[in-house]
């Protein structure tokens, strides 16, 4: 059973399981603190590829790939495949995706992708649209910065509040059945557009967007931030965490406490690696997602989680036409084992 509370919350009654999933990455986020929980490193960040989005391409298959292989499944065994990544006409999805011949379902929701996915994947489980879903999602350092920012070989400085874009891919295999955390409930976030043009200060621009979104969930479910363990937000960074958790407390008399974590701020030592304010783009928060929080959900370690993707619903076009960003944010509710 399916049930709209409010305009943007959707429970989900039969609670559909993430039976397997999967997190790699590049080098550079190998060597961070959560580098040895991902299922697979790769030192060479064209992987074999004569491109950056090629690679990325490869990047996002090797995660699914991971994901089914951990479920003892094969690509006919899924019924649909929901994804998507940050380059124009989603190709890193697209290319990468095109010989699992898994029906398919191309998403846009910038670094909010993976939340989007998993919930639109837990809803077709939950009211039988199909027995057995992916949800995915990728990003590479290279074809995002090739996209949306000057090349490489400029040598730009980039500011502090700037994230790095993660390279990293996560996927989940959602069914009705087995063993895993369950997908309690999902809800869709509002564009909400605060005025920031800052192409370089992501987080300050998807702040109000992932408050929004919590603010939504609890006044539509009845619940208060007490009932959950953690509310994990990706990718804020650390700028955008802050503001979170301020803007909670001042416009919507939400106080977070201590249960508020970001996946942007965890994939890096922000201090060590160079990534001025943490990491961002849709691999980041699905990395983390699918390895270290799913493990904790397994574990018992986290009894109730709301994971909530944030994206900056930006173009090179938009940018430079001097365009303020709108963002976007949605929140999937995770129960553990």
């Amino acid at each position: 059973m399916t049930e709209k509370k409010g305009r943007q919350t959707v429970l989900l009654y039969n609670r559909p399981k993430i039976i397997a999933s999967a997190g790699v990455v590049g080098k550079k986020e190998g060597e961070g603190p959560l580098g040895k929980e991902f299922d697979r490193v790769f030192t060479d960040g064209r992987m074999n590829e004569s491109s950056w989005e090629k690679a990325e391409s490869a990047l996002q298959k090797a995660a699914i790939d991971t994901a089914l292989q951990k479920a003892k499944l094969e690509p006919e065994d899924a019924d649909m495949l929901f994804a998507g990544d940050l380059l124009g006409q989603s190709i890193g999805t697209t290319f990468g995706v095109r010989s699992l011949g898994i029906p398919f379902a191309g998403l846009y929701g910038a670094c909010s992708t993976m939340a989007l996915s998993l919930g639109l994947a837990g809803i077709f489980v939950n009211c039988g649209a199909a027995n057995r879903a992916v949800a995915a999602t990728s990003s590479h350092f290279c074809s995002a910065e090739r996209q949306f920012r000057l090349p490489l070989e400029y040598g730009g400085q980039r500011p502090p509040q700037a994230q790095w874009t993660a390279t990293a891919a996560g996927a989940a295999i959602i069914e009705g059945d087995g063993h895993g955390p369950a997908i309690e409930s999902m809800t869709f976030g509002r564009i909400r557009d605060y005025g920031v043009t800052d192409a370089n200060n992501m987080g300050a621009a998807m702040a109000p967007a992932a408050a929004d979104t919590i603010s939504a969930l609890l006044n539509e479910t009845g619940q208060t931030a007490t009932d959950f363990d953690l509310f994990v937000t990706g990718d804020l960074g650390a700028i955008g965490s802050k503001l979170l958790v301020d803007l909670l407390k001042e416009e919507h008399k939400i106080d977070l406490g201590s249960k508020h974590k970001d996946c942007g701020t965890m994939i890096y030592s922000i201090d060590e690696q160079d990534v001025n304010s943490g990491g961002s783009g849709c691999g980041c928060s699905a990395s983390v997602i699918c390895t270290h929080f799913m493990k904790k959900l397994l574990s018992g370690e986290i009894n109730r989680m709301v994971f909530i993707g944030t994206g900056a619903l930006m173009s090179t076009v938009s940018s430079q036409q001097g365009e303020s960003i709108p963002t976007v944010a949605h929140a999937v509710v995770l129960r553990g084992v």
